[in-house]
């Protein structure tokens, strides 16, 4: 299996994901895919920071590693991965770029290796997840991350290999990140083992959690519902 079969085979799975004739899709995927959808949801991650870290020093030091995750997956990507390699998106490939369907001609930048979205959501949540411990907001942070790379291939600006390599990438960075911050955490306070139905084992309140959950469901409907407008539009 040699290095043109797998760029091939890349590109045909593109096409199979790309695109759709559903305004109602296109509508949805342009909601997703944009920022400031999420800016509730990261408003309620950092909520649950700082509702459960008893210092400045803590709240901080989560934030700082966040950043980091954000910096290291994805700005770094943008600034000297992307041009080093040079790889085309799909939308402006010579080979399949006019077969790729284009919503509302948005194109994305020249180059799409690896993916920044991938990478950015998948560190996001794999620190946050190793930091709260809780099954159902690991659970809901990895779909956040994975709808995030569908919308991705579905806007034909990346392909399959640039989001797999982003969530290889986002997942190391994350790790990476949560060992830094549980490094320096020591040196902070002792944190203990929390056994109780209220709290998560790191200490993270489990209603505080479910906030954060309904935050990422009520931005879904949101998205759903002017995904409608789109189609009186």
């Amino acid at each position: 299996m040699d290095l043109a079969y797998l760029i091939g085979l890349d590109k045909q799975l593109l096409l199979a994901i790309n695109g759709s004739d559903s305004l109602f899709l296109d509508g949805l995927v342009k909601t997703l895919t944009a920022g400031p959808t999420w800016i509730t949801l990261y408003a309620a991650l950092i909520y649950l920071v700082i509702k459960n870290n008893d210092s400045i020093q803590k709240v901080m030091l989560v934030i700082a590693c966040a950043l980091l995750c954000v910096f290291l997956a994805g700005s770094l990507n943008d600034m000297i991965v992307k041009p080093l390699v040079g790889r085309w998106r799909p939308t402006r490939d010579a080979e399949i770029g006019m077969l790729v369907d284009v919503v509302n001609g948005y194109r994305g930048g020249n180059f799409g290796f690896f993916s920044s979205h991938a990478s950015n959501t998948f560190s996001l949540a794999v620190f946050l997840s190793l930091l709260v411990r809780s099954r159902l907001l690991t659970v809901s942070l990895v779909a956040w991350s994975l709808l995030n790379c569908w919308t991705r291939m579905y806007l034909g600006v990346h392909f399959p290999g640039d989001v797999l390599c982003g969530l290889l990438w986002g997942g190391f960075v994350g790790t990476a990140m949560w060992f830094v911050h549980n490094r320096i955490s020591r040196r902070i306070a002792t944190t203990g083992s929390y056994i109780s139905s209220q709290y998560t084992s790191t200490g993270y309140q489990i209603t505080d959690v479910d906030a954060v959950v309904c935050v990422m469901l009520f931005t879904m409907v949101y998205a759903i519902l002017r995904a409608c407008c789109y189609l009186y539009i």
